[in-house]
This record gives C-alpha cells, structure tokens and sequence, in this order.
C-alpha cells in the first residue's frame, strides 16, 4: 500500500525534474500542481473482450516519467481493471524508477455499480449478493441497475478503489455522473441524495481516504436550464458549503471540453447570486471551484476532416498535426488539466510534443470564439 497523498512540495520538486518543457505546461490547482495535459483511463464499450486484452500500465509509467503526473480513472472504468492497471504502474514507478508518491495526483470517481471483470454470469445476482445483501444499498435505490448514491455504497466503492489503487488517498474523488438519476427521481431528491454523499466525503477528507472531491459529468451543467438533467452549479455549492462550511472540499469539477463542445466556456446557462447568466467556467472560477477536462479528443470524433489551418496557426501548432492542435485547444481554456487516452507509450511520448510550447495566449484564445474559427473542424 502506498500512503500519502499528493503536496505542494512534492508536486513542485516534481516539475523541476523537466526543466526544458514550457513554464505553462504545469498549473496550481488547491495546493498541488497539476501538468496541464493528464493521462486518463476509460475505454468505451465496457462489456467488449478487447477492452480488457489491453493495458494502460506502460502509458502511465511512460507518461510520469515524462513530465504528466496527474493519472485519472474510475471505479467502473473497465470493471475496475483501470485501477488495477494504475496500482501496477505505481508499484513499477515508485519501487524502481524513483518517483514518490506525494508527486502524483491521482483521481477516481463513485457512482456506477462497477460490477468486476471477469464479468459475472447473472449481474443481477451479482448485484443482490454483493450489494444488496449486505446492507450497502436497496434495490429502490439502484437506478437503471447500474447507478447509485446510499452513502454506504459510495463508501465501499471508495474503499475498494484504494484497494485496487493500492494507495492510502485519492486526491480527488469525483461523484460520477449524478444527474443519471435525473427523470428517475426529482431534483430536490437527487440533491439530498448528494447532500448524503457530501456528508460522507467530508468524512472521508477527515479519515485520509480522500483529500478533495468533485463532480464529474457528461452534460449536467452545460445543458439549458429546462433540460431533465441539468444541474445547477450553485446548488451544489450551496450544499457544499451547508454541510462542509466554508472550508469545505469540494473543489473540483470534471466534464468534457474540446474543439466541438465548448460550452462551460461560452454558453451562459448557470444563475449566479445576482439572478444573471454566465457560463460555467465563470461562476465555477468565482467559487474557487477548479475544473478537469475530460474528452479532450471527443474519443476522437474531432478527426473525421482535417481542422482549419487557421486553427492551428491561432494556437501555435501549425507544424504539428490535429491531435496536437485539440490538444493544445483544451488544455489552453481555464482547466487545470486536459485529461487524454491511451494505452500506447509512443502516443504519449508524441502527444508530449507539447509540453515543449506555451499554452495559447489568453486574447488569442478567446478569439478563437469570436471570430467562430474553433467551428472549422
């Protein structure tokens, strides 16, 4: 078991081991530093064999030892086989290559039953015995036989995620997806449910299983505000700070941002105290709330033509190819970390490419969207 969670001084001692890389390619984030381009671990398709051929060990390793120190997963990604991937990464990383663990910050979420691998013959039963029968949660409570919040479900999917980690911490955990529970159960009840699941990481962040948590989401904050599954930021806030205080730890969010969905940037659909609109990104700044990127790459449905060279010349990557310029897109907007996929050392090595060249500047970014070009993919 390798205790610890991530530091400022570690994390900082961390970065100065790439002192050729661009000053910008590491980021501050609630005392820790972050690389701005973060390694994830999820494969589409769950139930598919070929999911489960492959191994993400060798891509962490590659990638920590060159520069990204930030790896996220899920207790469901690949029926927990993701986690057991990073706990063989992390053995290799700080038994034999000399990396520690305060170092690196790590991130899983909760929410989805994460069944195991190989996958059960009845899941059902699975379910009742492994669940339900021991007093984690109730059928009632399981939505579409796949989601739950019972805070004692939570805590034993946090737990087993350590377990499988073999890591004392998670820097962050993400509540994942709540809003899969929207059209099943009203908004007021999805936010109590949360409410209990905040009580519980709390508690967590005091026994030193966790040391931040957030939510992680597909569309929940970026839908219009009449959506079934739209969330609203300040509600979470406001119940963050209700059962937390104001030192309360819930200090991240996680949802996609790319080329194609730019919408916690630019669409004005989150209330903020004075009865206005803004964008995502704006209150979340405003609350001291930081944000991780997922599906940097749209699981790369951005490739289907080539991108506007314009693109690539606003964003400085007109000798480099359109993955690199997506990249460069998420990872310059206001996140902590653009998370990418990948089980293969050389696609990280080139994705790395960038670590080497600033981020966009802030006037040439944002007139990206003025001028509409980040349309012309």
């Amino acid at each position: 078991m390798h205790q610890g969670q991530a530091t400022k001084e570690a994390t900082f001692s961390y970065i100065k081991r790439f002192p050729k890389y661009s000053r910008d390619f590491y980021s501050f984030s609630q005392g820790r530093f972050f690389s701005s381009l973060g390694l994830g671990t999820y494969k589409p398709e769950p139930y598919k064999e070929d999911n489960y051929i492959i191994n993400f060990k060798e891509a962490i390793v590659e990638a920590v030892s060159n520069g990204v120190n930030y790896i996220d997963t899920a207790s469901n990604y690949r029926f927990g086989v993701s986690e057991e991937e990073i706990k063989e990464a992390l053995d290799e990383l700080l038994t034999e290559k000399g990396f520690k663990r305060e170092e690196l910050i790590l991130s899983s979420k909760a929410g989805f039953i994460p069944l195991e691998f190989p996958f059960p013959e009845d899941p059902y039963a699975w379910i009742d015995t492994k669940l339900v029968a021991k007093g984690l949660t109730t059928k009632e409570e399981i939505i579409i036989d796949q989601h739950c919040l019972n805070p004692k479900f939570l805590r034993w999917s946090v737990e087993r995620s350590l377990e499988k980690m073999g890591v004392s911490t998670l820097d962050i955990l993400f509540l994942h997806n709540p809003e899969t529970q929207l059209g099943y159960v009203p908004y007021p009840i999805l936010l109590e449910r949360i409410r209990d699941a905040f009580i519980l990481f709390e508690s967590l962040v005091k026994e030193g299983k966790i040391a931040h948590y957030g939510i992680a989401t597909w569309n929940a904050f970026l839908y219009e505000e009449s959506h079934t599954e739209y969330i609203s930021l300040m509600d979470i806030i406001q119940i963050a700070k209700e059962v937390g205080g104001e030192n309360h730890h819930f200090k991240y969010l996680q949802m996609p941002f790319n080329l194609a969905k730019t919408h916690a940037f630019n669409y004005t659909n989150q209330k903020y105290h004075d009865n206005k609109y803004y964008a995502l990104m704006q209150i979340a700044a405003s609350e001291g709330i930081d944000i991780i990127g997922s599906s940097s790459l749209l699981q790369m449905n951005l490739f289907k033509k080539p991108f506007s060279k314009n693109i690539a010349a606003l964003l400085g990557t007109a000798s480099m190819t359109d993955i690199h310029t997506a990249l460069q897109f998420a990872r310059s907007g206001p996140l902590v970390s653009a998370l990418f996929g990948s089980i293969s050392k050389e696609h990280v090595q080139n994705n790395l490419f960038l670590a080497y060249i600033p981020k966009s500047e802030t006037t040439t970014y944002r007139s990206l969207f003025l001028s509409g070009e980040h349309d012309a993919v």
